[in-house]
């Protein structure tokens, strides 16, 4: 199912498991589109501990893991644990009471805005960006810009799952990119 990058024959055994927890819904949300759903991955404790410990491992120095709405906050948070950083959410649009910098990008179905708080992240700050599935890039490349707009150094983005045939790492270039599992 998956290309890993993996460093031993457990963490890839270990990997293999998550990707059988993650499950297609066809024409979700909307008909032609084939969703990856990672709920089954979170709801696991044993692969939501792979995921978390796999990500923790490429923060490095960041001073703050930015977690991209929704399941972003999640493994974001968690990440942001293990790694012994703070954590900052990137939201939806209307969520937020006050905003620092707003970008509206264009998703494989429809378009989306993404916000950033207000005095969370300082600028030179050092972020990693977490999220759940990186896809066309759309996400990532907007929660990228929000953290620039802000003066903040964005040291690296990783993800659970890419879709690598549509082209969501090019979009990201030059910041490293890392994926957990790749379809």
């Amino acid at each position: 199912m998956s290309e890993l990058d993996v460093s031993d024959a457990e963490t890839e055994a270990a990997l293999e498991r998550v990707a059988a927890l993650i499950r297609d819904v066809p024409d979700y949300p909307a008909p032609g589109v084939l969703f990856r759903d990672i709920t089954p991955v979170l709801a696991d404790p044993e692969a939501f501990a792979t995921v978390t410990t796999e990500l923790a491992s490429l923060v490095g120095d960041a001073d703050v893991v930015v977690g991209v709405e929704a399941r972003g906050f999640l493994i974001g948070a968690a990440v942001a644990v293990v790694a012994g950083t703070g954590v900052v959410p990137v939201r939806k649009a209307g969520k937020l009471p006050r905003v620092a910098a707003s970008r509206t990008y264009d998703l494989e179905y429809g378009s989306a805005t993404l916000e950033l708080s207000a005095d969370t992240v300082a600028p030179g700050a050092k972020v990693f960006i977490v999220d759940d599935v990186l896809a066309t890039g759309g996400t990532g490349v907007a929660a990228y810009k929000l953290l620039a707009d802000v003066g903040a150094d964005v040291i690296g983005f990783a993800v659970l799952l890419e879709l690598g045939a549509l082209g969501g790492r090019e979009q990201l270039a030059p910041i490293p990119v890392h994926a957990l599992l790749s379809l």
